[in-house]
């Protein structure tokens, strides 16, 4: 069977597949559950195009892989056959831990877990799959190889991952402020002591990526509307866990049922593998064909907030620069319980408080560096006519109330 492979993907055009372990891998199973969950979350309820799956953006950061990779290999970094394979297939699995909904459901159906911690594990699961034919590509996603640069591929602040993203959901949002020179910056990329920098005449490239990467935050990742929908899904979840584990009926397909019915650490995932297939069954649609039946259900709580979300009736968000008082939330669960005829302690449904934080660009630590055209390797933060990437290592913090439209704030 030929497995040389094309997909034709509407942000690049044509992507090869080159490998048949790639190939392979893209077919099996827990990589194909990657098509039933969408990249954005619920952020189509904002930007209607923006239906995405986390398949396509691992197929595209595998594609931005291979043409770094050819790159620098153009500049004569040594990088064998093996090892571009690896990191190719590393880029490709990096998001195979994300649930239904994506981040959003990170802390409420699987309560501290991360999603990388279950990547690794799928990607351990896979390699057992695949006779130990990942190994390599699971110690560079670790960085535990000793080409530090092939990890800084996958997992850096300026990653295939974050370059494919940010093209991607600008694309599907059509928020045109997300655009960003791929090309350019793929082409300026070389390696210096065995790290990622980036050539000076590719610093403007840089500049705008960063901007780009901030405005996208504020337009779309941490759009009011879309933080909104966020809270009131992970409250959902929360109200249909806390009732499921008290014993009460809650529609769910077996893989749902299981998660709402037990509370699991990693270490429960690190030694049964069947948890980690039963996680692999769930997607996008167990949790709508849930809500969808939940509307009808006898728990009135359940059956409000699923049909708000069925019908994009989203609580209001407010977003201010200190924290609510003591006295506000209190005032607040008040009317709420008023409102919806709930116990003060039901309350906690209907409402979400945090905070939201905008960090385009670190400085220190991981950082995005420079190569000047003497041959010094410097931070962008500190090159000298870029001043306001200084501003934007700077992280922005705001805090958000939520709460239907009928309650006072």
């Amino acid at each position: 069977m030929n497995k040389k492979k094309i997909f034709n993907d509407p942000v690049y055009g044509f992507i090869n597949i080159k490998s048949e372990l790639v190939f392979d891998i893209i077919e099996h199973p827990v990589f194909q559950r990657l098509r039933r969950i969408k990249q954005l979350g619920l952020t189509d309820l904002v930007y209607p195009g923006a239906l995405h799956t986390r398949f396509h953006h691992a197929v595209g950061a595998m594609h931005l892989m291979s043409q770094a990779l050819e790159s620098l290999k153009s500049k004569g970094v040594e990088i064998t056959d093996e090892e571009s394979e690896a990191v190719q297939i590393a880029i490709l699995l990096h998001d195979m831990g994300h649930g239904p909904f994506s981040h959003a459901l990170e802390y409420s159906l699987l309560h501290g877990i991360q999603h990388e911690s279950i990547s690794f594990l799928f990607m351990k699961y896979l390699n057992e799959q695949f006779d130990n034919q990942l190994s390599l590509a699971i110690k560079i996603f670790q960085n535990t190889y000793h080409k530090k640069f092939l990890h800084q591929l996958v997992s850096s602040q300026l990653d295939m991952d974050r370059l494919d993203y940010l093209k991607r959901d600008s694309f599907f949002t059509g928020v045109s402020e997300g655009a960003i020179g791929l090309e350019r910056i793929i082409s300026m990329l070389n390696v210096v002591n065995d790290n990622i920098v980036v050539e000076e005449k590719g610093i403007y490239s840089i500049e705008n990526f960063l901007n780009a990467r901030r405005l996208m935050y504020w337009q779309v990742y941490l759009h009011k509307a879309s933080v909104s929908a966020e809270k009131m899904l992970i409250n959902l979840i929360i109200r249909a866990k806390d009732l499921a584990m008290s014993g009460h009926d809650v529609f769910a397909t077996p893989a749902l049922k299981h998660f709402l019915t037990h509370q699991y650490t990693l270490d429960d995932f690190q030694q049964n593998d069947d948890l980690l297939i039963m996680f692999g069954q769930l997607d996008d649609y167990d949790i709508w064909g849930a809500i969808k039946v939940w509307q009808h259900h006898e728990d009135k709580i359940l059956s409000q907030l699923s049909k708000f979300l069925l019908n994009r009736k989203l609580f209001k968000i407010k977003l201010t620069n200190e924290p609510l008082s003591k006295e506000e939330l209190k005032s607040l669960r008040n009317k709420i319980a008023e409102s919806y005829n709930v116990l003060r302690t039901d309350s906690r449904y209907f409402f979400a408080h945090g905070e939201v934080t905008n960090k385009a660009y670190i400085a220190g630590g991981q950082t995005i560096n420079i190569l000047t055209k003497k041959g010094k390797v410097i931070d962008i933060a500190e090159a000298a006519d870029l001043p306001n990437i200084k501003a934007m290592s700077k992280i922005v913090k705001k805090y958000y109330l939520c709460c239907p439209k009928n309650v006072s704030l």
